[in-house]
């Protein structure tokens, strides 16, 4: 497998730097916010420092306006603090929505072949469970962010104290400095394998739910369960390995803290000893430090999460900013159009080819079926034509009456005027029946929708209970197979493209619905070029030409009736499906469970 590319350092830097730009107001409004709660922060120990000294040297009259400018500051600090938290969380949730959409408007447009070359587990982690750790981490980053401000405004409140004082809270960035330094470049690694630990371990349990029929078949069950225990095993030892190490800095940050404090303590005592300073500055500073526990703690108890976060932002950017080659303007068809291929061939692997040297053309409005066994090449043909997968050699084309148009050339928009594919697989979207049919036509209006409902002979739309305002999908009204597929034919419909792909469109519909989908696939393809892979021979026979595919050849070709004249590889597939579709059902019988 190729694995998707992972942003280095400075690319995943300069990636949210213009995510944030994107965002002026709340960057202002962040920034002007966070500065303000910081020196609310140091500005309260301060005041409490001079409330010491006030005290202590017995001038009691200055008690009250400290204590009130006291008040003032708490309550100012609080509502300062709310409100930089209230801008912090607001600036993170808008840059991590920005890169949710970035990144699966990215990965909705990826190459086929890229997505096969990476395995579906790389894909879905990234769009998934990375984008969740980052869609977590992101209040921390920034709280990491408040805390950054606080500690340096800290050190300007302790310079003002005295610059001995400052010194001796300096003395633990030394500690903590050593402890990054051995920590970071072991954290880095860690928390990347974790991550890839976590995308293999997907990838090996999508691989067996996807193929539970295989598994179950074959009796591998076993086999398949020891695979996911071992890709779980070797994420638990990684997320464990990488624990170890954050308990390892959160030792060395509490022991840091202790050294600071003493060592404040110490020095004031000293300076407060030999009269250099008041009692006041060392209640200030030790009571400054004592409020950047918190922070600091934030700052540096954070690299464990920061790291996660920065290993799984890394891979999302990686993605995020791939970039394809650029869409060439492509004009829109005028008139019927033809499909044309030359030396097409393809293989998945780089070695074994599933299409092998092929030219096709479909004149303009007219219609080819392509049949054969399964595994014959026949929906990799479909996929190239509907310029869904490069081929591996050869060019795929579409002309019409101002000439050609490289399939390659075309782009999302540009494909979905020349050409639309229906496919044995469809997906009903969460919404409503008319939401779901205008992903191919926004603009729309209800007499079109209700045309292609009717083309697509999806006679039940009509006794739905709210009409085309009725929901659809997991959380609303259950689509059979049948309904599914006659949806998706209707967004064709909707679409109007010139040149049609149905592969197998009918292939999941039970007797009862397949003589009302092989309708609307016949009406989808009147006035269209169409190509059809046929599942059910009854729809390959309503087609002009009929090519007969076996070992990514095509070995047969020709009409229905001049097919069954050469009792070919054709007819032998006639006679065998045209026994089964006359065939009796068996009768369902009483099945017992074992044991």
């Amino acid at each position: 497998m190729t694995a998707l590319p992972v942003a280095t350092g400075r690319q995943t830097l300069s990636t949210m730097l213009r995510l944030a730009r994107s965002h002026p107001r709340g960057c202002v409004a962040t920034g002007a916010w966070t500065l303000a709660a910081a020196l609310a922060t140091v500005t309260g120990p301060l005041l409490l420092g001079a409330l010491v000294d006030a005290v202590s040297s017995r001038h009691r009259g200055s008690a009250g306006p400290l204590l009130a400018l006291l008040a003032v500051v708490g309550v100012a600090g609080a509502i300062l603090t709310a409100l930089a938290q209230r801008a912090i969380v607001a600036l993170a949730a808008r840059i991590t929505a920005a890169l949710r959409e970035r990144i699966l408007g990215r990965v909705l447009t990826l190459d086929s072949t890229v997505v096969h070359g990476a395995g579906s587990g790389d894909v879905t982690s990234r769009v998934t469970e990375d984008m969740e750790i980052f869609s977590e981490a992101a209040p921390l980053l920034a709280e990491v962010f408040a805390a950054t401000v606080t500690v340096a405004v800290s050190f300007v409140g302790f310079s003002s104290l005295d610059w001995r004082l400052a010194a001796a809270f300096v003395i633990v960035f030394p500690v903590y400095a050593l402890s990054l330094r051995s920590y970071l470049p072991k954290a880095g690694a860690r928390y990347a394998a974790e991550r890839r630990a976590a995308a293999d371990r997907t990838q090996t349990i999508l691989e067996s739910l996807h193929g539970a029929a295989t598994v179950e078949a074959f009796d591998m069950a076993p086999l398949q369960a020891e695979r996911v225990a071992a890709s779980s095993a070797r994420a638990t030892e990684a997320g464990i390995s990488a624990l170890r190490l954050s308990l390892w800095l959160t030792k060395t940050m509490n022991g840091a803290e202790a050294l600071g404090l003493s060592a404040i303590l110490l020095t004031g005592s000293v300076l407060v000893h030999d009269h250099v300073i008041a009692v006041g500055a060392v209640a200030a500073a030790a009571l400054l430090f004592h409020r950047l526990f918190d922070p600091l703690g934030t700052l540096l108890g954070s690299f464990d999460d920061v790291q996660r976060a920065g290993a799984a932002l890394s891979r999302i950017v990686g993605v995020a900013d791939m970039r394809g080659a650029e869409p060439v303007p492509v004009r829109a068809p005028d008139g019927p159009v033809t499909i044309e291929a030359c030396g097409v061939r393809h293989c998945y692997d780089g070695t074994t080819e599933v299409v092998r040297t092929m030219d096709l053309t479909v004149p303009a409005g007219t219609s080819v079926a392509v049949v054969g066994a399964s595994g014959a090449g026949k929906s990799t043909l479909a996929a190239i034509i509907a310029g869904l997968l490069p081929s591996s050699a050869g060019t795929t084309a579409l002309r019409d009456a101002h000439g050609t148009v490289a399939s390659a050339d075309l782009d999302e928009a540009g494909r979905s005027r020349w050409i639309g594919m229906v496919a044995q697989d469809t997906h009903v979207f969460t919404g409503t029946l008319r939401e779901d049919l205008t992903l191919a036509v926004p603009d729309a209006d209800d007499h079109r929708i209700s045309a292609a409902l009717a083309t697509a002979r999806a006679r039940w739309a009509t006794a739905l209970p709210d009409g085309l305002d009725t929901r659809i999908g997991p959380d609303g009204l259950h689509l059979d197979p049948a309904q599914a597929q006659q949806l998706a034919l209707a967004r064709i419909a909707l679409a109007d493209p010139p040149v049609v792909v149905l592969d197998e469109a009918s292939a999941e519909a039970g007797s009862a619905h397949a003589h009302e989908l092989e309708e609307a696939a016949t009406a989808l393809m009147h006035g269209r070029t169409a190509l059809v892979v046929a599942h059910r021979l009854s729809q390959a026979r309503v087609c002009d030409r009929i090519l007969v595919m076996d070992d990514g050849r095509v070995v047969e070709e020709g009409t229905h009736d001049e097919l069954l004249a050469r009792d070919g590889r054709y007819a032998v597939l006639w006679r065998m499906w045209t026994m089964r579709a006359h065939a009796p059902a068996e009768p369902v019988r009483a099945v017992s469970g074992r044991g």
